[in-house]
């Protein structure tokens, strides 16, 4: 009996100490569980646990449970979460550096753009340096995917259709629209819907899985496919300090997580926007591939708003140009192996 008791003693010891090993983080995420974002989201979660052995553990609060997304920043680095999605453009000043992932480039490959951005971001030590000041450690991308543009009662077939339309925009897409000589009308993506059905809207930019999702082929003609670029800068940041108390296994785990998410959310935005490509089609939406010249001519509108990122980026300290050429080059590298050898969910 004495051994039969020292032995559950034993058991109850370890059980305590394996009980006592996990550490559970507080995610916080303002969108719903639901699309390929939160489905990369929850492969990050689970692929961090498996990898730390289930030291890692997470407890995700989505929907804004914990702060909304004008609210994430300051959530993160004051510990409300452990780590979190932050989306750049509600914070232009703070996250200047991660805003590169914004610009209009010719940057329209989401698997691309993920992978030039997660490089960057995790290489790049005035970047790291930038995060740490603010108590915050930069973990894994996301992206919207492409910005491409839908119409109702007209069809851009060059940059010269532009004129005149009302459009809903998004970011510097929409300035340079409206440099065009596009009417902006201020107005957010769940809402292009009714502006393009009642005339308030002749044009409404945005991404292809989320034209369909929001059904907006039942009120379009046309699609343009731009080929231009993306807004690529949101991701998962963590709290500097939560992330210093971990051990360097929970560490990597959480890294080599965060660096998986380019790979997992890429597969699964692709075949999304291939998706409702189809679904367009069947709706008898034309679709329509903006010409390279015109695509040209839309890189070089937007290149305005990419020296004004630079000198934003001078402004905190950091060297925008050389920041620049640096993503540019990480672009290049990431589209050559693409085209070398596909990409990795079809190797």
């Amino acid at each position: 009996m004495k051994l039969l008791r020292t032995a559950a003693v034993c058991a109850l010891m370890a059980a305590a100490s394996v009980a006592s090993a996990e550490t559970t983080l507080i995610l916080g995420e303002a969108g719903p569980n639901r699309g390929a974002r939160a489905a990369a989201m929850n492969w990050f979660a689970d692929k961090a646990t498996e990898v730390s052995g289930g030291d890692l553990q997470f407890d995700i609060q989505w929907g804004g449970a914990l702060f909304k997304a004008g609210a994430a920043l300051n959530g993160i680095a004051d510990g409300v979460a452990d780590l979190g999605t932050i989306i750049s453009v509600y914070f232009p000043q703070e996250m200047v550096a991660y805003g590169i992932a914004d610009l209009p480039l010719q940057n329209d490959d989401a698997w691309v753009g993920m992978k030039a951005t997660d490089e960057l971001m995790r290489t790049n030590e005035s970047i790291q340096a930038n995060l740490a000041d603010m108590n915050l450690v930069y973990i894994g991308t996301f992206t919207t995917s492409a910005v491409h543009i839908g119409c109702k009662g007209a069809a851009i077939r060059t940059v010269d259709d532009i004129e005149g339309l009302k459009v809903r925009g998004v970011g510097a897409y929409g300035d340079t629209f409206k440099d065009m000589g596009a009417n902006m009308v201020p107005m957010s993506v769940y809402d292009a819907y009714q502006g393009l059905d009642s005339g308030l809207l002749d044009c409404s930019q945005g991404y292809s899985y989320a034209t369909a999702a929001l059904k907006q082929h039942e009120v379009i003609d046309s699609y343009t496919l731009l080929n231009w670029g993306q807004v690529g800068a949101l991701g998962i940041l963590m709290n500097k300090d939560m992330y210093d108390s971990l051990s360097e296994d929970e560490q990597a785990a959480l890294m080599e997580a965060g660096e998986g998410m380019a790979d997992e959310l890429g597969r699964l935005i692709t075949a999304d926007n291939d998706k409702a490509i189809e679904t367009m089609k069947a709706a008898g939406v034309e679709i329509i591939t903006l010409p390279d010249a015109d695509r040209e001519k839309l890189v070089e509108g937007g290149a305005p708003y990419v020296e004004a990122w630079i000198e934003r980026a001078n402004g905190v300290g950091l060297d925008g140009q050389a920041m620049l050429d640096e993503y540019k080059a990480l672009l290049a590298k990431y589209a050559a192996e693409r085209d070398e050898q596909g990409y990795p969910w079809t190797r």
